[in-house]
């Protein structure tokens, strides 16, 4: 399948949906699609494991100092939970940002250590956000996933097959290196998953750089060093990070107090959740109450 034709099978599963600013699943497992008419500015978010096959239009991603940019037949592979500022840069009511989106399985990775022990490690250049032009082996993988999306019994059967393939396609990619080093449960880019896995369920509590380092299995100054190449920022700001977007989701529901909200994510002073919060939004969390509430 080409790429336009995925497109207009996206394009169809989109608009039988009304418009929105988040991803729609699909009924296929880990499987979802986006479609946005107009240009964003920036905002704050977390990206998941994904790969995410771009079918029309741009879009820009600001992970540390490095800014990822990525079009039309572009595919993003994100290895590890990261926190990026993101934008659509190319969309039109007549032509839409269109994405397809799958959820990366860890699992699945490991499981496929034998069928690609032949690719050579590399010395460098992993990132955990990577973008490379996607070869038509990968487009015609994702076309006949979003094909399953509307035959629940064939889905069933043969979307893990085809899930399994792209998973094999992007460990043999250039932009597959991350997700290569991840098949080692000793590989730094794992340890850092381990670590970041911790932070992510335990968010709300006091955490230490120490204690992440001894659940990862490395030195505090090793941890640190490979915590910031793979996340480009340090495990305290990637902490911070998380309860910041919980308390940006909690305050969109409208029926919090900014107070309530702070104490609820592991604040401990008002001030300094109010000054955090908008040094990381641009507006207090009060008016992002207001704001958000009534977007709602």
């Amino acid at each position: 399948m080409k790429l336009r034709e995925v497109a207009e099978h996206v394009q169809r599963h989109a608009l039988k949906h009304p418009p929105s600013d988040q991803p729609i699943p699909l009924a296929v497992d880990g499987l979802s699609i986006f479609r946005q008419e107009n240009c964003t500015t920036f905002e704050a978010m977390l990206y998941q494991p994904v790969v995410c096959l771009i079918l029309q239009g741009s879009k820009e991603s600001v992970i540390g100092d490095r800014t990822v940019t990525y079009g039309t037949g572009d595919s993003l592979v994100v290895s590890h939970d990261v926190p990026v500022v993101a934008r659509v840069t190319e969309a039109s009511a007549e032509k839409p940002y269109l994405a397809v989106i799958l959820e990366l399985d860890l699992g699945l990775i490991r499981s496929l250590d034998e069928e690609i022990g032949a690719v050579a490690p590399e010395e460098g250049g992993a990132l955990s956000l990577a973008v490379s032009a996607s070869d038509d082996a990968l487009i015609d993988a994702f076309g006949r996933c979003i094909a399953l999306a509307d035959r629940p019994l064939e889905a069933a059967a043969l979307a893990p097959l085809i899930i399994r393939e792209i998973h094999f396609r992007l460990l043999t990619a250039p932009h597959g290196a991350m997700l290569r080093r991840l098949r080692w449960r000793d590989s730094h880019a794992s340890r850092v998953q381990t670590a970041v896995s911790h932070i992510r369920q335990n968010y709300k509590s006091g955490l230490t750089v120490a204690d992440l380092a001894k659940l990862a299995g490395m030195s505090t100054s090793s941890f640190h060093e490979h915590f910031k190449s793979v996340t480009a920022t340090t495990p305290l700001q990637y902490q911070k990070h998380l309860r910041l977007m919980e308390a940006k989701r909690l305050l969109s529901e409208g029926n919090h107090a900014v107070s309530a909200v702070a104490y609820e994510i592991g604040y401990e002073s008002l001030n300094q959740f109010s000054r955090e919060y908008a040094r990381k939004f641009g507006a207090s969390p009060r008016k992002d109450l207001t704001r958000l509430s009534a977007s709602g």
